[in-house]
C-alpha cells in the first residue's frame, strides 16, 4: 500500500506540473525517479528474490514433515504377507498352518501354498514423517548466515543502481541548465551579429563598405546559427533521455538556480558510505563463514526423525486400530576421506586471508580515487574561473572592435576573428563546467549519494 501511495504521489507531481505549465523540478524528479524507474524496479525484485533464499537457507533448520499415501495391490508373497503385517491383520492362516497335519511326521516338509501363493492383498497405508536436523557441525547455520550476506549485498547493488540513476538525473539537470546558459551566450551574439549585419547593409548601400564585408558577417551568422542548431537539438537529445530515465514523457523542466552542484564530500564520508567498500566487508564476513562451513565436515552429523502411520486393505480403514509410532536419532561422522575436508578448509583460510587483503587494497584505492577528482575539481575550478574571465574580456573585446568598424578603424575581418574567439570562449567554458560537474557529481556517487 505504501509503495501504491508513492506512485501515485509520483503520478500527481507529474500531472500537477502539466496543468500549471511549470517545468518539472529536481526534487520531484528524483521521487518519480526512484518509483518510475525499470532499473531501479529490476534491483528492487533481485532483493526481494535473495530474501527469499535467505528464508529458504534459515527453512532447513526447522526440518521437514512430510505426509505420504501409499495405494497398492499386490499378489507377491513378500507384499502380501509385509502389508498384512503392517496393517496388523496377520494370522496363523497366512503362514499355511490350515494345510498342516499334525498326524503326519513329515509335517515340516509341507510347503504352505497360503504362504507362497496369496490371492491379491490391497494395501493402504497413510504415514507422517518429520526429520530433524539436532547437529550438522555448523553448516545451516553457516549456510543462513552467508544468505543473509547476500541479500545485504542485493540490497547494496539496489542502493548502487539508485545513487547511478540520481546521478545520471542530477547530472542531466546541470547539464541541461549549462546548456542553455550557452544557448543564450549564443542567442546574444546572434543578436549582435543580426545587429552588425543591418549596419553593414547600410553602409554597404552608403558606399562605406564593402560588398565581402556583408558576406563575411552572413557567413559568420550562419555559423552561429548552426551552433544553435546543434544546441537546441542536444537539448531535445536530454529530454528525451530525462523520460527514459523516468519512465515518463518530459518535455520542461526546472533548470537549479545555478549551474555549479557544490560539493563539500570528506574523504571519511566516501570510505564510510561508499558501496563497493561495504560490499567488500560483507564479502569479508562470508568468506568468514565459509571457513566454518570447510571446518563441520570434521564434526559428527546427528539427525531425528519421528514417525506416525496406518495401514489398512481399505482407504483409513480402522485408522485408530491400526496406528504405529517410530521414533530414532542417527549419527554419523566420517573419520577419513583421504584428506579433501583438510585441504578444503586450508582452502577457505588462504581465501579469507586474500580476502582481507582485498578489503584493505580496496580502501586505499577509493581514497585515491577520492584525492585524484579532488584534484581534477580544484583545477577545473581554477579553468572556469579563468574562462569566465576571459570570455568577459573576449565580450568586451568584441563590442570594442565593432565600434572601431563603424568608426573604420578596424576591418570586418578583425570584427569577425573577435567574435570567433567570443564563441570559441562560450564553447570551452561550457565544456569545461560539464567537465567539473561530472566530477562533482563522480565524488557524490562515489559517496553513495552523500553530498
Amino acid at each position: 500500500m505504501n509503495t501504491l501511495s508513492r506512485i501515485f504521489s509520483a503520478s500527481l507531481l507529474i500531472g500537477s506540473c502539466h496543468l500549471m505549465g511549470a517545468g518539472l523540478s529536481l526534487p520531484a524528479a528524483l521521487e518519480i525517479l526512484e518509483n518510475n524507474n525499470l532499473e531501479i524496479k529490476s534491483s528492487a525484485l533481485d532483493v526481494q528474490s535473495a530474501s527469499s533464499d535467505t528464508s529458504i537457507a534459515k527453512g532447513y533448520n526447522f526440518g521437514s514433515l512430510d505426509l505420504t499415501q501409499n495405494v497398492m495391490r499386490s499378489n507377491e508373497a513378500g507384499n502380501v504377507f509385509g502389508f498384512k503385517l503392517s496393517s496388523r491383520e496377520a494370522d496363523f492362516g497366512d503362514f499355511g498352518f490350515a494345510q498342516f497335519d499334525n498326524s503326519n511326521p513329515n509335517i515340516l516338509r509341507v510347503q504352505p501354498k497360503d504362504l507362497n501363493y496369496p490371492l491379491y492383498q490391497n494395501y493402504y497405508q497413510t504415514k507422517l514423517t518429520y526429520m530433524l536436523p539436532i547437529f550438522t557441525g555448523g553448516k545451516l547455520s553457516a549456510y543462513g548466515d552467508i544468505a543473509e550476506k547476500m541479500e545485504e549485498i542485493k540490497k547494496l547493488d539496489s542502493e548502487q543502481m539508485k545513487t547511478e540513476k540520481r546521478y545520471e538525473l542530477r547530472k542531466s539537470y546541470y547539464d541541461m541548465a549549462l546548456l542553455q546558459s550557452s544557448i543564450n551566450h549564443m542567442k546574444t551574439i546572434h543578436k549582435n551579429i543580426s545587429t552588425l549585419e543591418r549596419t553593414t547593409q547600410m553602409m554597404v548601400q552608403e558606399g562605406y563598405a564593402k560588398k565581402v564585408d556583408l558576406l563575411e558577417v552572413e557567413a559568420r551568422k550562419s555559423n552561429v546559427e548552426r551552433s544553435l542548431t546543434e544546441m537546441e537539438a542536444n537539448k531535445k537529445l536530454l529530454y528525451h533521455y530525462l523520460s527514459f530515465l523516468l519512465n515518463t514523457p518530459v518535455t520542461e523542466i526546472e533548470l537549479p538556480s545555478n549551474d555549479y552542484p557544490a560539493s563539500a564530500i570528506s574523504e571519511e564520508d566516501v570510505l564510510a558510505n561508499n558501496t563497493d567498500l561495504k560490499k567488500a566487508s560483507q564479502g569479508l564476513e562470508i568468506r568468514e563463514r565459509m571457513v566454518d562451513l570447510a571446518y563441520a565436515p570434521f564434526l559428527p552429523q546427528i539427525g531425528a526423525f519421528a514417525e506416525a502411520s496406518s495401514a489398512d486393505d481399505t482407504f483409513l480403514g480402522d485408522f485408530n486400530d491400526h496406528k504405529a509410532y517410530t521414533i530414532g536419532a542417527k549419527l554419523s561422522w566420517n573419520l577419513f576421506n583421504g584428506g579433501v575436508d583438510k585441504n578444503s578448509l586450508e582452502k577457505a583460510r588462504i581465501e579469507k586471508i586474500k580476502t582481507t587483503t582485498q578489503v584493505e587494497l580496496a580502501k586505499k584505492g577509493i581514497a585515491l580515487q577520492y584525492d585524484k577528482i579532488r584534484t581534477e575539481i580544484e583545477s577545473l575550478n581554477s579553468q572556469v574561473n579563468s574562462l569566465e574571465k576571459e570570455l568577459a574580456l573576449a565580450d568586451q573585446i568584441y563590442k570594442n572592435y565593432e565600434g572601431r568598424y563603424h568608426e573604420h578603424l578596424a576591418s570586418m575581418s578583425d570584427v569577425i576573428i573577435k567574435q570567433s574567439q567570443q564563441i570559441e570562449k562560450v564553447l570551452n567554458l561550457q565544456m569545461v563546467k560539464n567537465q567539473r560537474n561530472e566530477r562533482i557529481f563522480a565524488l557524490e556517487k562515489l559517496s553513495n549519494g552523500v553530498k
